[in-house]
């Protein structure tokens, strides 16, 4: 079992280069998104069969934030480059931005004996979830040529920015009002 959950939680870093290349080089879009609904539900079951089986380890709770971070980030600057959108590209680069300052707190929260402040919240997976979800639905708009599903998937980013920026903000004040 402590071997399907880690390769859940790698197959979510090799993912997101393999769909980038999909739909950017290959013109492969329903496999690209085929693949990222597997790297998706993979992030829920890897935590759920670690926390199930009594696997959870500390090194799984590194790996599986980089993890996200890795596909979220290859997703974010493959959405950008196919709608050539500077709103939507604006809205990626916050979101990369943001996991980069999420990732110096707990670095630096690690450092100082502080680390539930940057402990993972309803709020934290509430974002991811979101994220997946814009993600999923721009791939979809891919696949289908459909510019009404891309638009939806605009709204869901901004949504999933929004709940970004306020995770980000509660992390900071917890980190620095110890």
């Amino acid at each position: 079992m402590n071997a399907l959950i880690q390769f859940l939680t790698y197959f979510r870093m090799i993912v997101g280069p393999i769909i980038f290349i999909l739909i950017l080089y290959l013109d492969q879009h329903g496999l690209a998104l085929i693949l990222f609904f597997l790297a998706s539900i993979s992030d829920f079951f890897d935590g759920f069969l670690a926390r199930r089986y009594n696997l959870a380890s500390e090194l799984g709770e590194i790996l599986d934030p980089i993890a996200d971070k890795v596909l979220l980030v290859f997703l974010l600057i493959t959405i950008s480059v196919v709608t050539q959108s500077i709103f939507v590209t604006f809205m990626c680069c916050t979101l990369i931005a943001r996991e980069f300052w999420v990732s110096a707190l707990r670095d630096f929260n690690s450092r100082n004996m502080n680390t539930s402040a940057t402990k993972v919240t309803f709020l934290a997976k509430l974002k991811t979830s979101s994220q997946f979800i814009a993600i999923l639905i721009y791939l979809l708009s891919f696949y289908n040529g459909n510019e009404l599903i891309q638009f939806i998937g605009n709204f869901v980013l901004f949504l999933s920015l929004v709940l970004s920026i306020k995770s980000a903000i509660q992390y900071s004040v917890d980190t620095f009002n110890k």
